[in-house]
């Protein structure tokens, strides 16, 4: 697809519009659903405290509900809980689970730990899609991190968790796409603001992107979101 054919509105599939931010009310929640639905967004990304609402307003609209667990600060749940909160998410109606993964674990060569701290969220049984917060990690670790994220059954991996690790780069996505296994996907996140981003980053081999600033994207301009 050329960029002429891939108009800005035309991107808003690929995109998982993102709510995030703490002190998000009962009413943000349920605009940044219709909102999600009324641009044809891929998903709603909301807080899981919220899946239950989200779930309600989307039902029908064919938009995802999906939710992220041991994030922001990634790493600093138990096994146990993120398994637990990935059942009660699900049971709350969620669709798809972005999750935070143990850095220290693996560079602490603790890699069954590492991979079964995936696993027991992969449990729940809906799409998770890994942050494997790739500047936090050596080029050894992060060939291990890809690996052992894909034995644990990720649908998708993803090059960090927010912007403030690192602002999504091709380079990265590029990475993450030259070895993924059959049917595994790439998740691009981190600062995207732009359609040239957005771009970029498809180019490069992502097949969603997540940001706060996807109307602004689909819609030609530049975003201001934290995400």
């Amino acid at each position: 697809m050329t960029d002429a054919q891939r108009t800005a509105a035309s991107l808003a599939p690929f995109i998982q519009h993102t709510a995030i931010d703490t002190g998000l009310t009962r009413d943000d929640i349920v605009a940044h659903c219709e909102e999600a639905a009324r641009y044809g967004f891929n998903a709603a990304m909301i807080p899981a405290s919220w899946t239950g609402l989200a779930a309600e307003v989307l039902k029908g609209t064919g938009i995802a509900v999906a939710s992220a667990l041991d994030f922001p600060t990634v790493g600093v749940m138990t096994s146990e809980g993120k398994a637990a909160e990935a059942r009660a998410i699900v049971a709350a109606g969620g669709e798809q689970i972005d999750m935070g993964v143990q850095v220290g674990w693996l560079r602490s060569g603790m890699e069954k730990e590492f991979r079964d701290d995936i696993a027991g969220v992969v449990a729940a049984g809906v799409p998770v899609k890994v942050m494997l917060e790739l500047p936090l990690l050596g080029a050894d670790e992060r060939e291990r991190a890809v690996e052992l994220a894909m034995d644990a059954g990720a649908a998708y991996l993803k090059n960090a968790s927010s912007g403030a690790v690192e602002i999504a780069d091709p380079e990265s996505i590029a990475y993450l796409a030259a070895r993924v296994r059959d049917g595994v996907k790439v998740k691009a996140s981190g600062g995207i603001k732009t359609l040239g981003q957005a771009r970029a980053l498809l180019d490069a081999g992502a097949s969603l992107l997540g940001t706060s600033s996807g109307v602004a994207i689909v819609s030609g301009g530049e975003g201001t979101g934290s995400y």
